[in-house]
């Protein structure tokens, strides 16, 4: 079992599934996602994502000056990125298998590489959440621009959705969960699915595997 970045053509097959699960779908982008696929019969058995926001609170910092007392205009910075770990599911059939967490691990990685040392999740499955180091959070301590998505997301979604967040240092992987991962189930049918070793995450030539699936 791997998990590995969603592809172009993995669109409808992505929104199918959010949509039949219930998930958020909100400006949809399948390269935000990453998917999680038994390397031996090619099935996918789950899917998330990270979506990076746009914080435009605080950007206008009032007038600026050349360096000769003349003011210039509104000085403005770059809003600032938030990032949000959002619509992780697992088909029915590989529930149980740690394929959510990994797809998590997978997400909370990815942000860590760009950077951010915060990620933030809007849902009602806080407890799931929690054994990976996820935090409660008061709605106030949210950056402006999820306060905005936390509501839009109780009207569409999620009406249990509460505030998580987690330094992403502090993210933990459950042993049982990884060795749940490791024990996929075998023996399944061989998928239709054109997938090749390094769709994968595999490096055919070095062998480089991105989890040690204990086959």
């Amino acid at each position: 079992m791997y998990v590995r970045d969603a592809k172009n053509r993995e669109e409808v097959w992505l929104l199918d599934h959010i949509e039949s699960m219930g998930l958020d779908d909100t400006a949809f982008r399948s390269r935000d996602y990453v998917v999680a696929v038994d390397e031996e019969s090619g099935e996918k058995a789950g899917f998330g994502r990270i979506r990076i926001h746009k914080d435009h609170s605080g950007t206008d910092t009032g007038e600026s000056d050349d360096g000769d007392g003349n003011e210039t205009g509104a000085a403005r910075e770059e809003p600032a990125e938030v990032c949000e770990l959002t619509s992780i599911g697992v088909l029915e059939s590989w529930r149980g298998q740690g394929v959510g967490a990994h797809v998590i691990e997978r997400l909370i990685e990815y942000a860590s590489d760009e950077g951010f040392e915060t990620v933030y999740s809007l849902t009602g499955e806080s407890a799931y959440l929690a054994q990976f180091s996820f935090r409660r959070i008061e709605e106030s301590q949210l950056p402006a621009v999820l306060q905005e998505r936390l509501s839009e997301k109780r009207d569409r979604t999620d009406p249990d959705a509460v505030a998580l967040a987690i330094d992403v240092d502090q993210f933990r992987m459950p042993d049982r969960l990884r060795e749940a991962f490791k024990r996929a189930p075998e023996g399944r049918s061989t998928a239709s699915d054109d997938d090749s070793a390094e769709d994968f995450g595999i490096d055919p030539d070095s062998a480089t595997y991105k989890y040690d699936t204990g086959r």
